[in-house]
């Protein structure tokens, strides 16, 4: 979906589950720290926004998108309590493949790990082609991804819940 149609944010025609009994554990990547601390905050606010109490919020950080994926398999190996696990991270385009190699090995490793253990892992990475469009998707004029990654995983614990 193409944020230019869509601000992030923007919850008004959906129903969002009361968080209250949910513990979630939030990845951040340290790498574009300055986008993904933003992604941070509104995945944070969010979920406490919606009944997540603090303390069943967890943070972890690692040193890029890359660890989301390890991050997110070690937390739910070792954290059963877990509801759900939200990754941040931010990969800018750049001049070689790298950009490539590392949005596919963490969208794929993510899904993989989420359906391995049936529990939500959200992948909240953006995949920007500039700085600049990842700081309009990090709390600027498109809203924040965080918001979405953390409004995401708790549909999706509610479904996982229901089914």
């Amino acid at each position: 979906m193409s944020s230019k149609l869509k601000n992030l944010s923007d919850f008004s025609n959906t129903t969002i589950p009361n968080g209250k009994k949910y513990k979630v554990a939030i990845v951040v990547s340290e790498w574009n720290a300055k986008i993904t601390d933003k992604l941070y905050q509104g995945a944070f606010n969010s979920l406490v926004a919606n009944g997540v109490k603090e303390k069943n919020i967890f943070n972890y950080t690692v040193p890029g998108s890359y660890e989301l994926t390890t991050a997110a398999e070690m937390l739910l190996t070792k954290k059963t309590e877990l509801d759900a696990v939200i990754c941040l991270g931010c990969v800018i385009q750049g001049e070689t493949k790298h950009f490539d190699f590392i949005c596919n090995a963490v969208a794929n490793g993510l899904t993989q790990i989420s359906t391995n253990h049936k529990k939500p892992v959200v992948f909240g990475v953006l995949t920007p082609n500039t700085e600049q469009q990842a700081i309009d998707r990090a709390g600027g004029k498109h809203g924040n991804k965080g918001d979405e990654a953390a409004i995401t995983a708790l549909k999706m614990i509610y479904l996982n819940s229901i089914i």
